[in-house]
């Protein structure tokens, strides 16, 4: 990792709509937020917080059934527009790289941000790791994140669908695949052939 580059690991939880009237038009809004932030393969950030959702603030039965996410939760939490100088915050206006597991988050924080009229918070590159890990591996499918971690032979950190628990992971797993990329780019050993001149040595002997 670049001296002084940053890389931000992100992940969110987003709302989910029951099959309800109530939810005509939905889309998809973060009421979960978890940032690592890395420079020099060390963490010197992190952060996470519940986010209050604009369009549909009620949280749907579903929703909360399956991330574990309590209404009071979310109407404590901090606004979009808060999350949005957080984010641009932690960068800090360095170069940043914004890495995530799978494309949603970043699309539904673009979408968000285009919805609440606030301007979208990175100008870094972003890495879906999903994707780098399925062509490094050669998967035929996208692998969940704690899989792929499992696969590792090591499990994830603290709890699925906790965005900071899923952040930390991702960098995890971050972690090892640039390990196993570098070990792969290493050049072959030398042989003992390479190293040792036969001929002199059999000239000793002679």
């Amino acid at each position: 990792m670049e001296d002084e580059h940053r890389y931000l690991f992100i992940d969110f939880e987003f709302t989910m709509p029951d099959r309800s009237s109530r939810f005509k038009g939905f889309y998809p809004e973060i009421i979960e937020a978890g940032v690592v932030a890395v420079r020099n393969d060390q963490v010197y950030e992190q952060f996470s917080s519940y986010i209050s959702p604009i369009r549909f603030p009620i949280l749907s039965d579903r929703c909360k059934s399956f991330l574990r996410i309590s209404q009071q939760q979310v109407d404590q939490g901090i606004s979009l527009y808060e999350l949005v100088k957080k984010l641009k915050d932690v960068s800090n206006n360095y170069p940043c790289t914004i890495i995530t597991w799978g494309n949603m988050d970043m699309r539904v924080l673009r979408n968000n941000c285009q919805h609440a009229g606030i301007p979208f918070p990175f100008k870094g590159k972003e890495i879906d790791l999903s994707m780098e890990y399925k062509r490094f591996f050669g998967d035929q499918n996208q692998t969940g994140l704690w899989k792929a971690v499992q696969e590792y032979g090591k499990e994830g950190t603290g709890k699925h669908h906790r965005a900071l628990d899923d952040a930390m992971t991702t960098y995890n797993i971050f972690r090892l695949v640039e390990k196993d990329k570098r070990y792969l780019e290493k050049p072959e050993p030398t042989t003992i052939g390479d190293r040792v001149d036969f001929s002199k040595l059999l000239n000793k002997f002679a």
